[in-house]
């Protein structure tokens, strides 16, 4: 991301209110007890099974863990995983920093 398109995300979060995740592009999760994760802003599945999940995000990637885990439904910019969560891991890359 070049400085002056940051710049212009961080007036336009600033000046206008904006939700960090829309104007950024980050992904917004939600999670129900350990039973259910609602997952927006993703860019697509790199990896599942009923143990673990990776998803593609705009900077990076996110690794849920658990057990029979199962997806519920997706689209194609947000995916709801049901099962026993144990752990969301959000592994940024060296661009994002």
């Amino acid at each position: 991301m070049t400085r002056i398109s940051r710049k212009l995300r961080n007036w336009t979060y600033e000046k206008l209110d904006l939700p960090q995740d829309i104007v950024f592009n980050l992904p917004r999760l939600t999670l129900i007890g350990n039973k259910e994760l609602l997952i927006e802003n993703h860019n697509g599945v790199i990896h599942f099974s009923p143990e673990k999940l990776i998803l593609s995000l705009s900077q990076g990637s996110l690794e849920i863990e658990g057990a029979e885990l199962m997806i519920r439904s997706i689209l194609p910019r947000e995916v709801m995983i049901e099962g026993t969560v144990r752990n969301i891991k959000y592994i940024e890359t060296e661009e994002s920093h």
